[in-house]
């Protein structure tokens, strides 16, 4: 029987999609994700994590090696070719990453609701913070964009990068609404809020109505 395709990730994707072009070993295709920035759609920052990735799909047999390299002086380079199960597995990855929205659970919603954990001038200062961060990421996008329309990349090769800027513009606008109210006291609370709140609901779910 062979054995279970590996879980999908983003860097499997990546990988598959690299060995798409061409044969290739692990430190071409950690130096080209980094070329074609795509380090920010995949962390590379570990090689380890590429090596295990590669090693995930080996197993499944979604890639093979195609030769191992070896100059004087120099460590040897396994180099790796997509299998045609590789090929019809990344084609099924992409038609339900494209065509499905994912359940994801990422940080910054869970650190929205725990807000009432912290008070409301801290709250304030950390999205200020993140206000900063936000803005200093569009214009690294910004000049991501000038660098390939001058080299006269094609829209197609780029397209992930003006998906992250909007998705990161749209962010934005929203943090600063939400510090506009917090600033002006439209969004507030209280140490003492906090538990009435929280009894309140957990009463409002078994339908108890609290006196006050």
């Amino acid at each position: 029987m062979a054995p279970r395709a590996p879980r999908r990730s983003p860097l499997a994707v990546q990988v598959l999609q690299l060995l798409d072009e061409e044969p290739m070993h692990a430190y071409r295709m950690q130096r080209l994700i980094t070329e074609r920035h795509k380090a920010r759609i995949v962390n590379v920052a570990h090689r380890n994590s590429l090596y295990q990735t590669l090693d995930w799909l080996l197993r499944a047999e979604l890639i093979e090696v195609h030769r191992v390299e070896g100059d004087p002086g120099r460590p040897e380079r396994t180099v790796y070719r997509l299998t045609g199960s590789g090929r019809s597995t990344l084609a099924g990855w992409l038609r339900t990453m494209l065509s499905t929205p994912a359940q994801e659970y990422p940080e910054f919603p869970v650190a929205i609701a725990a807000l009432p954990s912290l008070t409301p001038e801290l709250a304030i200062e950390l999205l200020a913070e993140r206000v900063r961060a936000l803005q200093e990421e569009l214009d690294r996008a910004d000049d991501e964009a000038a660098q390939a329309d001058r080299m006269g990349l094609p829209r197609l090769l780029f397209l992930e990068h003006e998906f992250l800027r909007t998705v990161t513009a749209a962010e934005l606008r929203w943090v600063e609404a939400v510090l506009g109210d917090l600033r002006a006291g439209r969004i507030t609370w209280d140490r003492e809020w906090r538990p009435r709140s929280a009894l309140a609901s957990h009463d409002g779910r078994r339908g108890t109505t609290l006196e006050t």
